[in-house]
């Protein structure tokens, strides 16, 4: 196994509030790895620790064998494309510049022409229409907006795939589509994906492994064929969604 993200002894505190307390996971290369977890136990704080937005108090995270946390950051960052949460599509723009936006700037950058073909070209991958390419966001659904945004997170063929909490505000059948989708390109690319999310649906259909993340640490890792008879009575509570257990509800 070769890893791709390895996050070692990984501790960051806001405050008195201690959110990562040793973090320590390893993410292969080629695989999807889901992390699941509470409200506010840090799985967003890793990821952004991982691209860099957050500097971790202590710890290591090595990406592809080398340190995250020194060296060129646009070279580091070129390794990555991202789903976000909101999708956070610029509204002033049109679909297709959207898709486009990392590739019309910068070393290496195309030209209009050339970068509305590949915007098309990503946009028929997640199943939008070649037209779609000149509309803005705001005409389009919340599904048809996800599409848009996993189409820019492909667009510059990352190496490896963040995707935020990819079905929220979705409906079932289209959050369904997207879990299709998200699996379909994770493997047909051959990327790394991490993936934070409370879905268990989208747990379920994206993941390699899961790593559950509970009071700032990995309660528990595994391949997501052990996560119904994993033993851990944090994960069991979790995953089958009881009020009763070792996780304390907030009242």
């Amino acid at each position: 196994m070769t890893a791709m993200i390895e996050m070692t002894g990984l501790k960051k505190s806001f405050g008195s509030n201690h959110v990562l307390r040793g973090v320590d996971l390893v993410i292969p290369k080629g695989e999807s790895m889901v992390i699941i977890g509470g409200s506010g136990t840090g799985k967003s704080v890793a990821l952004k620790c991982v691209l860099g937005l957050i500097k971790p108090d202590a710890g290591e995270i090595l990406v592809d064998g080398k340190s995250a946390l020194t060296g060129d950051r646009d070279a580091f960052l070129a390794q990555f494309g991202m789903l976000f949460q909101g999708g956070a599509l610029f509204d002033s723009l049109p679909v297709w510049q959207n898709v486009a936006f990392r590739l019309l700037r910068g070393k290496g950058k195309l030209s209009k022409p050339d970068a509305r073909d590949l915007a098309i070209e990503k946009l028929r991958r997640v199943g939008l229409k070649p037209e779609v390419a000149d509309q803005f966001p705001a005409e389009l659904s919340g599904g048809m907006q996800k599409r848009v945004g996993l189409a820019r997170a492909i667009a510059a063929e990352p190496r490896i795939i963040f995707f935020d909490e990819p079905t929220t505000g979705l409906d079932p059948i289209m959050s369904g589509v997207i879990n299709e989708l998200v699996r379909e390109i994770v493997v047909e690319m051959g990327a790394t994906a991490m993936t934070i999310t409370h879905d268990m649906s989208s747990v379920r259909a994206i993941a390699d492994k899961v790593a559950m993340i509970h009071e700032g640490v990995v309660q528990w890792t595994g391949p997501i064929a052990d996560l119904d008879d994993s033993g851990d009575p944090y994960l069991d509570q979790f995953i089958n969604a009881r009020a009763e257990g070792p996780i304390e509800a907030v009242r």
